[in-house]
């Protein structure tokens, strides 16, 4: 043991970043329910115009109404119950069509390392998560950026909503600290019988090329690498690749933005409340189409990190759902497909277009790719 550890981290090692469980629920949302800064985010939110001059009357309505909706939650499952409610609403509102493919294949009694390709901040695991709930299947352990944490509030809400944190921008020996925590933590969840989604990188694939960061699949081995190998860690995980495509992405102009201005000048500064509105438009946005396409459970052995992220690749590429917009912004469009993809390209002005337009027909060129690599001969066979 380390001097800097405390009793509760050796009774609870992961007890800073877990979710919270049952017996935590009600405090924590007592606890919200009396944060002034987060009423008056939500009293802004609800009301952007009136708040400005009648706040001060507005936040204690607002108060009473999300205590008489969440005061009697006692349980994870609960507080999940009512997000389901709000998630209903807003798939009818935002999604033209949700399917899904591949659910089937999993055993309702088994626990999966679900590694997705990263295009929405919340959207991503809400849809998956969607498809378990639906399918009978536990829900998932979602991990998520402390970046995007910046507000107790907004990490409250989300250990609620069963997500863990992990933990960026730390450097030196606490670095391998965390990484050793974060990696001890998710084969405790696996083990334990607990699925976990998690991104195949860090941050969003903004220019539509979905790629798997190798160092990520190092750090699932870095905690266990005492005990077994690369390859022995990667199988005792149950990993799944999941592919989730929109046919409209609410927040393209904002990443082709962001893009472009990277490529101009070198460098992109948010601004304060940026994450926050990306967030916001992710799900409030119109989506079209959703597919979610579950890959097959990886069983095979992988010696190390960049081969197992090249077959996580592979299978996340092929699988993925191209759209109109996919298909049109790659020349292979239909009528309505070139409209949908010319009303995206109109948001944005000079080189943001083009990058649009790429953003949208990256996963076709991937796809293409995949399948030819699927095809080829394996050395040493007879053509």
């Amino acid at each position: 043991m380390t001097n800097a550890q405390t009793p509760e981290m050796e009774q609870d090692p992961f007890h800073d970043i877990r979710p919270y469980r049952d017996d935590e629920v009600s405090q924590v949302l007592f606890d919200i329910l009396h944060d002034n800064e987060f009423i008056s985010a939500i009293t802004q939110y609800q009301f952007p115009k009136a708040s400005k001059w009648a706040g001060f009357l507005l936040r204690p309505v607002v108060k009473q109404v999300l205590a008489a909706r969440i005061g009697d939650i006692a349980s994870v499952k609960e507080f999940q119950q009512l997000v389901e409610s709000y998630m209903a609403k807003m798939i009818n509102r935002t999604t033209t069509k949700l399917s899904c493919s591949g659910i089937e294949n999993l055993d309702p009694e088994e626990a999966y390392l679900f590694i997705s390709n990263h295009r929405d901040i919340a959207m991503d695991p809400a849809f998956m998560n969607w498809m378990l709930y639906h399918a009978e299947m536990d829900t998932v352990r979602i991990a998520i950026g402390d970046n995007l944490l910046r507000k107790p509030y907004a990490s409250d809400l989300m250990r609620l909503n069963k997500s863990f944190i992990v933990k960026r921008g730390v450097q030196g020996r606490e670095r391998l600290t965390v990484l050793n925590q974060l990696s001890q933590y998710i084969d405790h969840s696996i083990v334990g019988g607990h699925s976990i989604w998690i991104a195949q990188r860090s941050g969003r694939s903004k220019d539509g090329d979905d790629r798997t960061d190798p160092a990520l699949l190092k750090m699932l081995h870095i905690g266990q690498r005492k005990a077994r190998s690369f390859s022995e860690q990667a199988k005792r995980l149950n990993i799944v690749p999941v592919s989730i495509s929109y046919e409209l992405d609410p927040c393209d102009a904002m990443k082709a933005n962001e893009l472009a201005a990277l490529a101009e000048h070198g460098e992109y500064k948010k601004s304060e409340f940026e994450d926050i509105q990306s967030i916001v438009r992710g799900i409030t946005g119109e989506k079209g189409q959703v597919h979610v396409a579950f890959g097959e459970v990886i069983t095979a052995d992988f010696e190390d990190d960049d081969a197992l992220a090249a077959e996580l690749d592979r299978q996340i590429h092929a699988n993925y759902r191209l759209h109109p917009t996919n298909l049109a912004a790659a020349g292979e469009g239909d009528a309505e497909g070139n409209a949908k993809l010319e009303a995206r390209l109109a948001q944005v002005e000079g080189s943001a277009r083009e990058i649009l337009r790429k953003m949208y027909a990256k996963p076709v060129e991937n796809q293409r790719a995949a399948q030819k690599l699927s095809e080829a001969p394996v050395a040493g066979e007879e053509e």
